[in-house]
């Protein structure tokens, strides 16, 4: 499903008219614009599979491992779905995230996804300590304005299995008000990849919205962007460009044949 100029076009036609609003904190900001996702997946080969006349929609990876499924009657809680098939050498597992989950911050695991991201010694709440947010003795990580948390699980069945879960709350009313969104990443899910979640979470800098978008609570701040129109479409031209480049790299990776051993090498005797 190659991206084709008449979608880009539509894309820039809906945000040339739009003034751009910084929107902070992130978590907050609401939706977006949820070709920031499905554009980013097409450039990286990703195909539609399911009806294109269907409401939902499914979007599976070239190897068919990896689909990211949106859902708008799945109740506001889990609008996305991203899950990865088990493989020979690989765990299966699966993420979620709520209706009003920004797309952007959705966009650094499928990017993540589709590039590759390497391995990291680091935890998400390593991420998220160096980004400021507390961190407390349960093992849980909260936004500076309290209203994001982000925890870590521990399985019953089995204690070395850890998943994630992350709630934003009403602002009004501390943290047991009304959930505005979550997301979820089950035991298995790669570190890597909620690392890359995280981190986009916990980025200070602030999304741009319409001045009659959708955000997730009158809190948000909002203030007129630097950038125009014209630059947050370059912005995310910019962005397919690198994750076109990127994936084809990964894919160039995955299918490089084992280097074989030299002619005439011969195996070190075994030390006694």
């Amino acid at each position: 499903m190659p991206l084709s100029e008449r979608q880009l076009a539509a894309f820039a036609d809906k945000h040339a008219w739009q003034i751009p609003f910084d929107t902070s904190p992130r978590h907050l900001a609401g939706p977006g614009d949820a070709r920031h996702i499905t554009h980013g997946l097409a450039v990286a080969g990703w195909q539609r599979t399911s009806d294109p006349l269907s409401p939902e929609m499914v979007l599976a990876s070239p190897d068919r491992r990896y689909s990211l499924g949106f859902d708008p009657g799945a109740g506001m809680f889990a609008w996305w779905r991203l899950w990865a098939e088990r493989t020979d050498n690989e765990d299966g597992w699966y993420a979620y995230f709520g209706e009003l989950a920004p797309a952007e911050i959705i966009c650094g695991l499928t990017d993540a996804v589709v590039t590759s991201t390497p391995s990291a010694d680091t935890t998400p709440l390593d991420v998220l300590d160096a980004a400021g947010w507390l961190i407390d003795a349960q093992g849980a990580a909260s936004s500076p304005d309290g209203t994001c948390r982000v925890e870590r699980r521990v399985e019953e069945r089995d204690d070395s299995e850890v998943s994630w879960h992350i709630e934003v709350r009403d602002p009004d009313r501390g943290r047991f008000g009304p959930r505005l969104w979550e997301a979820r990443f089950a035991a298995r899910t790669p570190r890597p990849l909620v690392n890359a979640f995280v981190t986009a979470l916990a980025d200070p800098s602030p999304l741009q919205r319409g001045m009659h978008d959708r955000t997730a609570h009158y809190s948000v701040v909002q203030e007129p962007s630097p950038l125009t129109p014209k630059q947050v479409v370059e912005a995310h031209t910019a962005r397919l460009d690198a994750i076109r480049v990127r994936a084809r790299a990964a894919r160039r990776q995955h299918s490089r044949p084992a280097t074989p051993p030299a002619p005439g090498a011969t195996r070190a005797p075994a030390r006694r």
